[in-house]
């Protein structure tokens, strides 16, 4: 009987677990490790940070699912991995510290024959002075929406603050990255077209400045690089397309921008020509930048081997080319990415998800004078995170069933495409959404003119984005509580 282990219980983690258990059935052991109780279906937190759904809306129990499922569930949070073993024992494992299961506290090991990196980004708050308290925690100066508990904090301040529009005072709104190498800008993109939209279903949209921060170098970059997408028989770029939704609204946006400092009141920022700035605020919600979560690696002679297994902002290390990042942006090529998840030291260790160290960014990286890097680090949440839980628990199946000795499905994001539904606001009737698909992730200039194939990669923006954005919420949590069907649901 082999044993899996995941580390992590995100849509990745939970993915490659639920595929795993329904292929290998009770022959084989299946593991979670992750800190949470709840599973967060996460593009919905937009929503409970306007109030228009509740923390039950967008979370369920993960222990039920997992018993009926018959995965073994783990309440606890992955301290260091052992791939060799120890002294005494050659078998691999990992050391968990207990969060829950009435087990706080409490250390345990656990062997595995083959491990799988979920555990998805620290969310690094105290990169930018005053945006965390210090203690790696959300600090008291701005909301977030990263997590489902960040998003209802987020809604009673937002709501506090429309009250006091009603009573006739101005208010300021400063949404989107809280430093210069954030990722994750689609979750700032939704969020203030969302605070747009329920300021003017309370009546008080005429009372509010509402301004968009970002490290993209050009609105619509996302982290990929930006975009061409055929909309109405025309060839559009990103920048062109996303300027506009943010003109039609009223929005002003400031880009190139590292948030450095976070105070009561103002945040203080360099823009890529090198000079510092200062925005004010009443109201903000800044998106951190992501880390690994700080995970240990030791030897078998228990000597640290954390930088053999993990990149310097621990991720963990992949079958991606590391070397290309020193041949520069004109010297990238697609070949660079990752397709097998798996360690090059380790052949039973796979990482997915935010979890896997990229090989280098996919905007082109920016400096300004100062030598302060601005730009955005590569997604990897959502669908590609899915994708790839899926493939390297089909490997690892194949692997264990003595199919093969290497991985026999690939996930990389230079040869996947992504299909994104980014609401604009929220409601029935009144709601909005951009729906976007790409094809591939990672551009390919030498095979595509600009980058994608245009025949896969398109967007456009409607009340029919926002039903579609609806039925994905319902759809992917139902997936997630293996309900009747969940395999039939794409990634």
């Amino acid at each position: 009987m082999a044993r899996i282990i995941i580390m992590g219980g995100g849509v990745s983690g939970h993915t490659a677990a639920s595929f795993a258990k329904k292929w290998l059935g009770n022959a084989h052991e299946v593991v979670v490790v992750t800190p949470n109780s709840l599973w967060n279906w996460i593009p919905s937190n937009i929503f409970v940070g306007i109030g228009e759904m509740t923390k039950e809306d967008v979370t369920f129990p993960l222990a039920p699912v997992y018993e009926k499922a018959g995965i073994d569930y783990r309440q606890a949070k992955a301290v260091s991995i052992h791939p060799e073993g120890n002294a005494e024992n050659d078998k691999e494992y990992i050391t968990i510290e207990y969060t829950g299961q009435g087990k706080e506290g409490q250390t345990e090991t656990l062997e595995y024959d083959y491990l799988i990196n979920a555990t998805g980004p620290k969310l690094n708050f105290d990169a930018t002075p005053g945006l965390g308290d210090g203690n790696g925690q959300l600090g008291e100066h701005t909301v977030s929406v990263c997590t489902a508990d960040h998003a209802i904090h987020a809604s009673l301040e937002l709501k506090a603050i429309a009250e006091e529009m009603k009573a006739g005072k101005e208010k300021r709104f400063l949404i989107g990255t809280g430093h210069g190498m954030c990722t994750c800008q689609g979750a700032a993109f939704e969020y203030i077209f969302n605070v747009d939209h329920f300021l003017k279903q309370e009546g008080v949209r005429d009372k509010a400045t509402i301004t968009y921060i970002s490290n993209e170098y050009e609105l619509g970059d996302f982290g990929v690089g930006g975009m061409h997408i055929k909309a109405g028989g025309y060839v559009t770029s990103g920048k062109v397309f996303a300027e506009s939704l943010y003109v039609e609204r009223g929005l002003r946006w400031i880009k190139r921008a590292h948030v450095n400092k976070v105070e009561a009141d103002k945040v203080h920022y360099e823009t890529l020509d090198g000079t510092m700035h200062e925005e004010p605020y009443d109201f903000a919600m800044l998106i951190p930048p992501f880390a690994g979560v700080g995970m240990k690696a030791y030897a078998k002679d228990g000597s640290d081997m954390t930088d053999v297994i993990f990149a310097p902002n621990g991720m963990m290390k992949v079958d991606a080319d590391y070397e290309s990042g020193a041949r520069g942006f004109e010297n990238w090529s697609p070949k660079d990415w990752p397709s097998t998840l798996q360690n090059p030291t380790y052949s039973n260790m796979f990482a997915v998800g935010i979890a896997f160290a990229p090989p280098h960014f996919i905007s082109k990286p920016m400096q300004s004078p100062n030598g302060t890097a601005i730009n955005p680090t590569p997604p990897r949440t959502g669908m590609p995170s899915a994708m790839m839980g899926k493939a390297v628990a089909s490997s690892i199946r194949d692997m264990i069933e003595g199919i093969v000795d290497k991985p026999t499905h690939t996930a990389s994001m230079a040869e996947m495409g992504a299909a994104c539904v980014a609401s604009t606001g929220k409601g029935l009737l009144n709601g909005s959404a951009v729906s976007m698909t790409m094809y591939p992730v990672v551009p390919d200039y030498d095979k595509y003119e600009y980058g994608r194939d245009l025949n896969g990669t398109f967007g456009t923006i409607g009340l029919a984005g926002h039903w579609v954005k609806l039925l994905l919420h319902y759809g992917f949590i139902w997936k997630a509580k293996l309900k009747p069907g969940w395999t039939l649901i794409p990634e």
